[in-house]
């Protein structure tokens, strides 16, 4: 007698392997999503490094209006940084001024790391409101943004300092620096133009570069979308360290690129810890309230925000 499977088990079966497939196949595709945003973002990274690298200063790009209070920034600024700087040592398809940042590609709103939907800032001030002439050598810079498209598809939002200044160096415990004018340049990708999910920590992440001179270029993306509590130093490292193999405690650029984008990143107001230190005793963090950074006793306490390796 032969032995055949009825219609009923038949269906079962392809039943049961549907619902299977409904389950797994989300998540393989947001697996392969995740390696391939990962992959565009080096890639992305290291060119960027190398164009940056290039360029012999990054200050000084456009015009400037001097007043007896204030000094702003001609529109022009960041658009004339990337068409008479950046585009001279990054292949760069499309370039686009602040009303026309859609044109490159760049969405009218994003949603950061905690979920929250936001509307692109169009000036460096609205984007990050402690840009004050009090913490940029008494001159307040508000450039309009501008936007472009690589050669490889990414889309790029522009914030431009074109008074950007070298690094100090500080060796007094007790003094400070206001980190807003080390800015020169800050990008905000989109790895695929505007075909979502357009989700920080996904296809959207942030390229800063900082210093006039010999600028250091960095591109932190944290490891999780909230900070850890207040900590000293040494639990501070310990938890970036132990709480996920694949993070770690930002350094002190890190730290300041992710205040200059604490809208996308869900930064608190107050303050962090850096790894960077200054002696078995000292150590540097970063008060996000007003955007200094200082020297501080590794006893003291500090907030914590881990990024991936």
């Amino acid at each position: 007698m032969k032995k055949a499977f009825t219609m009923a088990e038949i269906l079962l079966s392809l039943t049961i392997i549907g619902v299977v497939a409904a389950i797994t196949l989300p998540s393989l595709t947001g697996n392969i999503n995740e390696r391939t945003w990962n992959t565009q973002r080096k890639a992305l990274y290291a060119r960027f490094s190398q164009a940056i690298s290039l360029m012999p200063a990054l200050n000084g790009y456009g015009t400037y209006i001097e007043g007896n209070d204030s000094t702003s920034a001609v529109d022009t600024a960041a658009e004339t940084f990337v068409t008479a700087g950046l585009s001279k040592v990054m292949k760069i398809n499309n370039i686009c001024d602040s009303e026309h940042i859609q044109d490159c590609g760049i969405t009218s709103q994003y949603i950061d790391m905690a979920g929250s939907k936001h509307d692109y800032a169009l000036t460096l001030k609205t984007w990050n409101p402690t840009f004050l002439p009090e913490r940029m050598n008494n001159i307040s810079i508000d450039t309009k943004a501008a936007a472009f498209e690589t050669a490889n598809g990414e889309s790029i939002l522009v914030y431009y300092n074109p008074r950007c200044i070298p690094n100090n160096n500080i060796t007094n415990v007790y003094s400070q620096t206001f980190t807003q004018s080390f800015m020169c340049a800050n990008f905000i990708y989109d790895l695929n133009g505007n075909k979502g999910p357009n989700t920080v920590g996904k296809d959207i992440g942030t390229i800063t570069a900082l210093y006039a001179t010999s600028p250091n270029v960095v591109a932190p993306m944290p490891s999780s979308p909230t900070s850890y509590r207040q900590t000293d130093f040494a639990a501070a490292q310990k938890f970036c360290n132990t709480n996920d193999n694949n993070s770690r405690l930002t350094n002190l650029d890190e730290l300041t690129a992710l205040f200059y984008n604490m809208n996308l990143f869900n930064i608190i107001e107050t303050n962090y810890w850096s790894s960077t230190v200054e002696s078995s005793t000292l150590a540097w963090r970063l008060e996000v309230g007003h955007g200094a950074r200082r020297i501080k006793e590794r006893t003291d306490w500090a907030y914590v925000r881990c990024i991936q390796r």
